[in-house]
């Protein structure tokens, strides 16, 4: 048994797989492919499902063996951070089959399909429909804040399938396919110039009812796992970075991650980039001043107190606890943090942190992230969504009153007039 592992047993075993397997000359497909066959690159997952069936500590261990050879590892990205969690703890056999092992290899990348401009932080008011046509469902609407949609093999779909049941219940999650007719993709420019979203327009776009995930017309549940991983997310890093050194593989699986963390590239200036701040507190000499030396001071000890739940909420997932609440406070601790940093930023730089350019402050990145950080506190669910997490499921205090949550979607008042035919 798997809990009967030793891990210098398992330190042994990988190291032997790797003295035979592992060369840095061969194609990138070709190693992950053998990567994932042999169970070790995602040794967590469960045996069937390219893993080995190991618990979290020794998992880790997998992971230290593979950087100390100098190993690539899967693929980074929400396919393995967000999608994989997800269809293993709901998805069929046959889903499974199909789509866990292109996301181990880097064959399939995938973009979440879950926020509407019409519904801002109520999720479930969504109204993107999907009508079933056979073995096949007809899907119409609008999606929004689509990173990756441009180049996503599949997304996770949000839809509502049936607007006769109340709000949470009539929703269903599809492992759908983006690359299809019916499908065109945006980009939104962002106040801070990037372009790193993208709204994602549906139009008879299709999805076969073989890539259900879950329950028909249940997949508010299953969203709630995908919400939870992502609530534990690094922003903009979701797996471990290529090793260094040289050989085909390496080189391959960097310029994949470079490409792909490229759109991620200003999330540090969205987090606040707190670590400047003691820096350029010394460098202007804003440090003398005692009020700015209480805000570097309060921040640290922010930092600090955040750190620590990170790590409670790493603890819980070693003792095979799955992503709770804990998500919610984490995220908060992180909006608090980036705000924080924000305002100090501001206090150090005073006027001339609306500069940007090379001979602004740090390059312009203190700019950056003044119009930057807002987006901390929307990301992945909003602050004001967090607390009532936080409220109803640490705390224990009542729900939130809800007029909608109990009658059929179609009574529900929303903001969108592509709704109507539905309703």
């Amino acid at each position: 048994m798997a809990d009967s592992l030793e891990p210098d047993d398992i330190r042994a075993e990988v190291r032997a797989w790797l003295a035979d397997a592992w060369a840095p000359d061969r194609p990138l497909r070709e190693w992950r492919a053998d990567l994932a066959e042999a169970g070790w690159g995602c040794p967590t997952w469960p045996r069937q499902w390219y893993g080995r069936g190991l618990p979290a500590e020794l998992g880790r261990v997998v992971a230290e063996e593979l950087r100390a050879a100098g190993a690539v590892g899967p693929a980074i990205g929400v396919g393995m951070s967000l999608a994989a969690p997800t269809l293993l703890a709901h998805a069929p056999d046959d889903l499974k089959v199909r789509l866990l092992r292109p996301i181990v290899t880097g064959e399939d990348t995938w973009c979440q399909l879950f926020s509407e401009p019409g519904n801002g932080s109520d999720l479930a008011g969504l109204t993107t429909r999907a009508t079933r046509d056979g073995d096949e469902f007809v899907v119409e609407g609008q999606k929004v804040w689509t990173t990756g949609a441009h180049h996503a093999a599949y997304g996770m779909l949000l839809a509502r399938t049936d607007w006769d049941l109340p709000k949470h219940k009539g929703i269903t999650f599809f492992a759908f396919p983006m690359r299809q007719p019916g499908i065109e993709v945006r980009p939104l420019r962002q106040m801070n110039g990037r372009a790193s979203f993208n709204e994602v327009f549906l139009t008879e776009a299709r999805v076969p009812v073989a890539n259900v995930v879950g329950e028909l017309h249940g997949g508010w549940t299953v969203a709630l796992t995908t919400l939870a991983h992502e609530r534990g997310l690094a922003a903009g890093l979701f797996g471990a970075l290529p090793p260094s050194g040289g050989g085909r593989t390496r080189e391959e699986a960097r310029a994949e991650a470079s490409a792909y963390l490229t759109t991620y590239e200003w999330y540090p200036q969205r987090a606040g980039r707190a670590d400047l701040v003691p820096v350029r507190a010394v460098a202007t000499g804003a440090a003398g001043d005692p009020v700015t030396r209480q805000v570097v001071a309060h921040l640290a000890a922010t930092e600090r107190t955040a750190r620590w739940t990170a790590e409670r909420a790493s603890a819980a997932r070693r003792a095979g606890r799955p992503p709770g609440a804990e998500g919610s406070i984490g995220k908060l601790a992180a909006s608090t943090i980036a705000r924080e940093a924000a305002a100090a930023h501001a206090t150090i730089a005073g006027a001339d942190g609306m500069l940007t350019g090379p001979d602004s402050p740090e390059g312009g990145i203190v700019a950056e992230v003044l119009v930057s950080v807002p987006g901390a506190s929307i990301a992945g669910g909003t602050d004001e969504v967090q607390h009532n997490i936080v409220g109803e499921r640490v705390l224990g205090l009542p729900k939130e009153p809800s007029v909608d949550a109990d009658v059929p979607f179609r009574q529900v008042k929303v903001n969108r007039r592509g709704a109507k035919e539905d309703r």
